[in-house]
């Protein structure tokens, strides 16, 4: 892939993640050395060069995380529809 198909890919991702704000999606994200971390929760923000996920967490607490959309482009984060179990971006594969 070259680096002008790159950034429009990312763009495209960019895009698609802004209409969905407010979405609720399950997140697995590999963090390194055989540690996944898979959570549940909503699309909050999208800035020029990453994204942030409310995650709920136990006890009522909640967390926000953020990833570059370059993390979904590479496969490090999967992001899934909670409600119909499918991939968000089913182009990219």
């Amino acid at each position: 892939m070259d680096t002008m198909n790159q950034v429009q890919v990312v763009g495209r991702i960019r895009s698609d993640l802004e209409t969905m704000m407010g979405s609720r999606m399950r997140l697995k994200a590999n963090m390194g050395r055989s540690k996944v971390l898979e959570r549940v929760g909503v699309l909050e923000q999208t800035h020029p060069s990453l994204f942030v996920i409310k995650i709920d967490e136990k006890r009522g607490r909640t967390a926000r995380v953020s990833y570059s959309y370059v993390d979904i482009l590479t496969g490090t984060v999967e992001l899934t529809d909670c409600d119909t179990g499918e991939c968000v971006f089913p182009w990219l594969n």
